[in-house]
């Protein structure tokens, strides 16, 4: 999944500001007993999130994908006072691991967790997010995207990880897999947008940073 060679990515994190002790602690569960963990945002994309969430100062976020929790605790650390982070993730199997984590980092105030469908769960929640951070379903992005745009204000932030998809967005469209033409439409469907100004940054797998600028 990392776009730069395993030198220059392990440079880059040599020169970042160290995981917590937590951060660190969930990293190791995760590649030991937790399936795809490479899905785990990581100690170089989980400094990017914390230092955008904390640039931000966002009172409220949204996060569709929680998985084990390690982006959520990171994009946390920028909340305003009172702030709170919504995450929503379809397999409740890991929700014990997360809350552990999320009470070990000191952040269960600051974290809310939500099991299900984040399309269902999404509507209900009647909240204005000034960031939202899409990690979930590769296929669902553009909805996910459609479904969250009016909840964002004007000068609010979102963010969406896997972006590049190991390199795959750059094959020939009758040779992408599924997922990977969803993720090339994201990609298309955002920059066609004239209500958010974008930058693709081509950090591990991509993030898609948007900033909305009109209704």
């Amino acid at each position: 999944m990392d776009i730069l060679n395993e030198e220059l990515t392990r440079y880059s994190e040599n020169h970042t500001a160290a995981e917590s002790a937590t951060l660190a602690a969930l990293n190791r569960e995760t590649y030991a007993n937790i399936l795809m963990p490479r899905m785990l945002s990581g100690h170089l994309q989980g400094q990017v999130l914390r230092m955008l969430s904390m640039m931000i100062r966002p009172a409220r976020i949204l996060e569709i994908g929680t998985y084990t929790g390690y982006s959520a605790i990171c994009l946390a650390e920028g909340l305003r006072d009172h702030g709170i982070l919504h995450t929503i993730d379809i397999n409740d199997e890991l929700r014990p691991l997360v809350e552990r984590y999320v009470k070990q980092a000191g952040m269960e105030k600051k974290i809310m967790l939500h099991s299900g469908d984040a399309r269902t769960i999404i509507p209900g929640l009647n909240e204005k997010f000034d960031l939202v951070f899409i990690d979930a379903d590769k296929v669902n992005y553009a909805n996910y995207f459609d479904l969250v745009f009016p909840m964002v204000p004007v000068g609010g932030f979102l963010i969406a990880d896997n972006v590049l998809w190991s390199g795959k967005v750059l094959e020939k469209a009758g040779d992408m897999d599924h997922d990977t033409r969803a993720i090339h439409a994201f990609n298309k469907k955002v920059q066609d947008d004239n209500r958010v100004l974008n930058v693709l940054f081509p950090i591990r797998d991509g993030l898609m940073v948007m900033k909305k600028v009109s209704a």
